[in-house]
């Protein structure tokens, strides 16, 4: 009878086990959808701290992660160049960062200077008129590996749709 109860006791955390790790991918956006849409952007002009990588997406989560470790406070972005459906994995482009500032307001100094510090480029882009943007919830690091391979699909159905 004791045998009977260890393997139950046993299921029951395989179970429970399981039921965590699902829980922890539909937390991270699995189920979620990728919201695409065209138009007036959300933001004017946006002074960025950035690093820019050539090789898989996939490799991004790190920049985020360093990004995220310089000041929490801050939004990321993340800027993918290319398709990763039709160029090669180890020749996409994409630039990861955090936002310093938007609009008329200008970054502090001290922000700059942390971020140049750790290998990040300071820039400034002006305010885009019309833009396709996508978004996706960023909750955990896997979140980013969902979002790369949910997001580009996404925008090429709505740019084939939309024309």
């Amino acid at each position: 009878m004791t045998d009977w109860v260890l393997l139950g006791l046993i299921a029951a955390m395989v179970v429970l086990l399981l039921l965590t790790v699902f829980g922890f991918v539909v937390y991270s956006g699995l189920f979620t959808e990728v919201v695409v849409s065209a138009g007036s952007p959300p933001v004017g002009n946006m002074t960025l701290a950035y690093k820019f990588r050539v090789g898989p997406y996939g490799e991004s989560g790190q920049l985020f992660t360093d990004g995220c470790s310089i000041s929490s406070k801050l939004c990321s972005i993340g800027v993918y160049y290319d398709n990763p459906h039709t160029v090669p994995p180890e020749k996409c482009r994409f630039a990861i960062g955090r936002i310093l500032s938007e609009g008329d307001a200008k970054p502090s100094e001290e922000q700059i200077k942390r971020f140049q510090k750790y290998g990040f480029k300071i820039f400034t882009f002006p305010a885009p008129s019309h833009v396709v943007m996508a978004t996706f919830p960023f909750t955990t690091p896997l979140s980013i590996h969902l979002a790369v391979n949910r997001v580009h699909p996404a925008l090429d159905t709505y740019i084939k749709v939309s024309k």
